[in-house]
């Protein structure tokens, strides 16, 4: 791993002061900012850097959430659970702690949404680095005429990850990847998460029982693991979190899309729809059959999920309560609007402004290309991009 590039002192500084000004506006109790921005100014020009107090990174680390353009789920931003692990630099410690930001968010199947932000970048020392673009994923056997079993997006990190000594799981479509990490002065290396900290839900379907013979399952917490979260010019790399699922995301994308698991062909084969021609409608039909299993399941099994309509109006809600505190609220149409039945909700049914505030997680392109299983290029100073 390359060593942190050195920040802008300059422009780390007005970083630093927006955040700090942003903290003490929004956080009860905090005072005037004045001392704080001289003491992280006097710290920036002793090192290179600062350290946020614990309330500054609780509280980044929400902003980061309510400021994700992409996010329809924004409305419980206050709820996120803050795990302060700085301190770790190390794989084997940042594995554990993964594990352990999984047990903590599944609760049970009452999903709670939590983010683990272990150490930051500094002048000459990265911090730890999380390939993976979510802490569970699947894996995906490629094979040499380019047929894949599992997730074919994940085919390159598996390969990776094979090259690195993992011997690989069943060779089922749904084999947990390990995790592929890289402590602050550590090659990558992979990482086996335990059977107690992979909660699935096995599909079934509310009425046709042959949807069962499919084997089909899913993880139940989104983690993101491979963005980076920017809090007043300090870059966390390793920082995942998550929600909770909104059906469509599984059903609609996950396992519907054909460069995933394409599965609306073998679904509209088993309801004998007629695939003959698009003009049938077969992949609607199947996509909302394919969908309601998704919830269905969920919802038999414990598990918090949200719909594509509840969680359109929970949206505009969240809207209307930043407005009326008078914060503007960013959005990518694209990305909030449903994969399924987009104009019967009504996120569809307007614009959004695309401002970008921050704090705010960045997919840098370094870790992008690790996600893919890619070694990147050298790295270049963090600057916020598009989320």
């Amino acid at each position: 791993m390359q060593p942190a590039p050195a920040a802008d002192p300059a422009q780390l500084r007005q970083e630093a002061e927006e955040f700090l000004r942003l903290y003490h506006r929004e956080e009860r109790g905090a005072g005037d900012p004045a001392a704080r921005i001289a003491a992280v100014r006097a710290e920036i020009d002793a090192t290179g850097t600062y350290r946020h107090t614990t309330d500054e990174l609780a509280h980044g680390a929400r902003v980061a959430w309510r400021n994700s353009n992409r996010c329809i789920g924004r409305l419980y931003w206050r709820s996120l659970r803050v795990r302060d692990r700085r301190d770790v630099r190390d794989a084997e410690t940042v594995a554990a702690e993964a594990a352990a930001h999984l047990r903590e968010a599944t609760n049970g199947g009452r999903i709670r949404p939590v983010i683990t932000v272990f150490a930051p970048d500094a002048p000459g020392r990265p911090g730890p680095r999380i390939w993976n673009e979510q802490l569970v994923r699947y894996a995906g056997y490629a094979d040499d005429g380019g047929r894949c079993t599992g997730d074919p997006r994940n085919a390159g990190l598996t390969a990776y990850a094979t090259g690195l000594g993992w011997p690989g799981g069943p060779g089922t479509p749904f084999d947990v990847l390990p995790l592929v990490l890289q402590g602050s002065d550590d090659k990558p290396r992979w990482f086996e998460l335990p059977d107690d900290a992979v909660h699935e839900v096995f599909l079934r379907h509310p009425e046709d029982d042959w949807f069962a013979s499919l084997g089909l399952r899913w993880h139940s917490v989104p983690a993101i693991s491979n963005m980076c979260l920017e809090i007043g010019g300090i870059c966390y790399p390793a920082a995942p979190f998550n929600g909770w699922y909104m059906g469509t995301e599984i059903g609609a994308r996950n396992l519907a899309d054909t460069d995933r698991y394409d599965l609306l062909p073998v679904v509209a084969a088993r309801l004998g729809l007629d695939t003959s021609t698009d003009r049938t409608l077969w992949k609607d039909r199947a996509l909302v059959e394919l969908n309601r299993a998704v919830l269905h399941s969920f919802d038999s099994a414990g598990v918090t999920v949200t719909d594509h309509h509840t969680e359109s109006r929970r949206f505009l809600a969240h809207l209307e309560q930043e407005t009326g505190r008078g914060r503007r609220v960013g959005a990518d149409w694209s990305w909030i609007v449903p994969p399924i039945s987009g104009a019967a909700t009504p996120v569809f049914h307007r614009t959004y402004d695309t401002v970008q505030a921050r704090p705010l997680f960045v997919h840098h392109p370094e870790a992008l290309a690790r996600a893919r299983g890619e070694e990147p290029v050298p790295e270049t100073a963090s600057a916020p991009g598009p989320v």
